[in-house]
């Protein structure tokens, strides 16, 4: 008889662009995005976040993806409160993700604060 089989629950959460997103300036703009990522370099450190980045089709209103390694709605919560969302430039979706336990695995690593940080300026 074979044992039944561990899986590893993690919520994927995607950044959707919103139609009502509030005008910026090129400014607020760069300090928002700066504002993200910082608070995504806290959740990767809380243990939180494994791994999150930007998806690059500028035709898609899918603005990034994130992966948590906590339920939906606690992976909702936490990402309720990214700066982003809160200033109405994107809205959530989260997915429960299950994979075979071990099948993916993440390493810690260093998350950048700002644009700035990421790109050596």
């Amino acid at each position: 008889m074979l044992a039944a089989m561990d899986f590893d629950q993690l919520t994927v959460v995607l950044l959707v662009q919103r139609d009502d997103a509030p005008e910026m300036t090129a400014a607020e703009e760069d300090a928002l995005q700066d504002a993200h990522m910082s608070f995504l370099t806290d959740l990767h450190e809380a243990g939180h976040l494994l791994a999150a980045g930007p998806l690059l089709d500028p035709t898609s209103p899918y603005r990034g993806l994130s992966i948590l390694s906590a339920g939906v709605e606690e992976a909702l919560a936490l990402k309720e409160q990214d700066p982003a969302v809160q200033a109405g430039k994107y809205r959530l979706i989260a997915l429960p993700w299950i994979v075979p336990g071990g099948a993916v695995t993440f390493s810690r690593t260093r998350f950048p604060r700002s644009i700035a940080e990421a790109f050596g300026d």
